[in-house]
């Protein structure tokens, strides 16, 4: 128990110390608060005496700087101001040089000062309105023309002799053309085309007169301009190399010659001669090449004759493998080689004119007036087919290779002679009009042969057969049929590869037009007549054994046997004609007709 006391007594004095030192604490705290208020008080004096001293030296430095920032605006505007005066005196100085040299015709040193007259001009850009600026400008700008006016009077001495006669010309106007590069683009335009114009005045009065002004003196008319350009040539050279000076000039010479062709084409009373014609015509696209490629312009189509000779070649089992390889090789080579041009740097496109296409600029007058060439070709390609036909022997040599007859191969080249002819003087309308010729002209044949067949009556097997009519053909008969149809097979497919070769040459908006179907069909219609015919000469054959069968009293017979004797004969003649046939005939497809239609006969017996 006594224990318990003191523990109790202990645990007391515990609490009455801490009460005691809480007591103590809280009266620490206070003061403390107030010391730190105190202290933040302080703090906010101090703060703002130093913002007040701040403004204070703010304002302090504004009224230092306000002088000094005055001062250097003051500078940047003197500056500017003699930078300006510096150039304009240096502008009024060059004015005054640059009158002093157009006066006295001194182009080189000219051409340096428009440089920089031009250069300082472009700092007066904002002054425009001052009066002093304007004044020094459009004196500038008559001095301009002052320059411009000297150059193109010095110019107009080119060619007359003059420069032969004073030495020192020709280094003057090769001055001159420094001049005319600091001028205007405008300028220099103007002087290569009056020194065009002027160097092509002599070609209109010489050719617009009544001696030359002729279609047969249209080869004068290229030599002309390439002697002028080739006398010239030395003299040339006085034009920088980017005016492009006989370059400009053929464009213009080529111009003003198709406008005087076609008053000469125009104005003829009657049809032109052929012959001048198309020799015009050639030595025009002669000439136009030769521009082409001096000055660049687009290449004629080369493959244009492979595509030609790809057609009026009869199939032969002969034709190698070394043939064929060679055969694609060319044409590969004919479509890689435009891409290896380009690869290999052939076609630059920096030349003058290589944007402009010179070929057809003055061959293109000729085509309306081409109608008398095309008529000249019908003409020719009629008569040589009469002539082939009439000399043609329906016979073919027992060594030939070929089952065709000659006349159809040689009418295939010459028609292919008149296409190069014609694809070498142009791929426009005139070449559609001669594809309608050969359209024409393979019909005509087509009724040659068609005509060539043997003809007929009304007969017996006719009748019996339900055919229209009798044919006796002997064994010539028989082979010329043969020949006939290899021949319209060979026609039909071949004017197919004609089509297809027109077709790759022509101009690409009249490919269209060309279409050999009907000519196609017109040789399908003689293959299946030559067929027909074949079968009722075969059948009139067995004429001679039907007239003995129908004398046969069949109703008087008392026995029969296995085979009748009637049988032997016609089925000996049958088997001995188709063979004949298909000797003949080395494609055998075409003859399927033949059974069928004997089918008839087969039945009948």
């Amino acid at each position: 128990m006594q224990k318990i006391h003191n523990e109790i007594r202990r645990v007391d004095a515990g609490i009455l110390a801490a009460v005691r030192q809480q007591s103590n604490s809280g009266t620490k705290a206070k003061e403390d608060l107030a010391a730190a208020t105190s202290a933040v008080e302080e703090l906010m004096s101090k703060i703002r005496e130093i913002k007040t001293k701040a403004e204070q030296s703010e304002t302090m430095v504004q009224e230092i700087c306000r002088d000094i920032k005055k001062l250097d605006f003051a500078k940047k505007h003197i500056t500017t101001t003699i930078t300006a005066l510096h150039r304009l005196t240096m502008l009024v100085s060059a004015v005054e040089q640059l009158q002093v040299m157009a006066s006295k015709r001194q182009y080189k040193e000219a051409a340096a000062q428009l440089e920089a007259v031009n250069q300082l001009c472009s700092h007066f850009e904002a002054y425009r309105d001052n009066p002093k600026i304007t004044e020094l400008r459009e004196k500038f700008k008559n001095i301009k023309q002052i320059l411009k006016s000297h150059v193109f009077s010095d110019f107009s001495s080119l060619g007359t002799g003059k420069e032969k006669e004073e030495t020192n010309l020709l280094q003057q106007l090769s001055d001159a053309c420094f001049v005319v590069d600091a001028l205007e683009p405008s300028v220099r335009e103007e002087l290569v085309n009056n020194f065009c114009s002027r160097e092509l005045t002599s070609y209109e009065q010489i050719f617009e007169g009544a001696e030359l002004a002729k279609l047969d003196k249209t080869e004068r008319r290229y030599a002309w301009i390439k002697r002028r350009i080739r006398t010239n040539e030395e003299i040339w050279k006085i034009f920088p190399p980017s005016w492009h000076v006989p370059y400009r000039l053929c464009i213009q010479f080529c111009k003003k010659t198709r406008k005087q062709l076609e008053d000469i084409l125009d104005n003829l009373k009657e049809k032109p001669d052929v012959a001048t014609l198309l020799l015009a015509l050639q030595r025009t696209l002669e000439f136009e090449d030769e521009l082409a490629e001096k000055f660049g312009g687009g290449a004629r189509g080369k493959e244009s004759g492979n595509g030609i000779e790809e057609f009026g070649r009869e199939d032969s089992n002969s034709q190698n493998v070394s043939d064929i390889r060679k055969k694609y090789e060319k044409k590969l080579a004919v479509h890689q080689g435009p891409e290896n041009d380009e690869k290999n740097g052939i076609k630059d496109m920096s030349v003058p004119g290589a944007g402009f296409n010179f070929r057809g600029i003055v061959s293109s007058c000729f085509e309306p007036h081409l109608t008398v060439y095309i008529e000249l070709e019908e003409k020719t390609l009629m008569e040589n087919l009469e002539k082939l036909v009439q000399e043609e022997t329906w016979d073919i040599d027992e060594g030939s290779q070929s089952n065709v007859l000659s006349s159809s191969m040689q009418l295939f080249l010459i028609i292919k002679r008149s296409l190069k002819r014609c694809s070498a003087l142009t791929k426009n309308q005139t070449l559609l009009n001669l594809f309608k010729v050969f359209q024409r002209v393979l019909k005509a044949y087509a009724t040659k042969l068609f005509a060539r067949l043997p003809k007929g009556g009304t007969g017996f097997v006719a009748a019996a057969t339900g055919m229209d009519g009798q044919i006796k053909t002997s064994d010539k008969d028989e082979k010329v049929i043969c020949y006939i149809v290899n021949s319209a097979e060979y026609c039909h497919k071949t004017s197919g590869e004609l089509a297809e070769s027109v077709q790759k040459i022509i101009d690409s908006q009249l490919v269209d037009g060309v279409d050999m179907s009907e000519v196609q069909d017109e040789f399908s219609a003689v293959i299946t007549k030559a067929l027909v015919t074949l079968v009722h000469g075969l059948e009139t054959k067995f004429d001679s054994e039907m007239a003995a069968m129908t004398r046969v009293p069949w109703g008087t017979l008392e026995s029969v046997g296995d085979q009748s004797e009637y049988v032997p004969s016609p089925f000996f003649i049958t088997q001995f004609k188709i063979c004949l046939v298909l000797k003949k005939k080395k494609n055998c497809r075409t003859f399927q007709l033949l059974p069928n239609k004997m089918g008839s006969l087969k039945n009948y017996t």
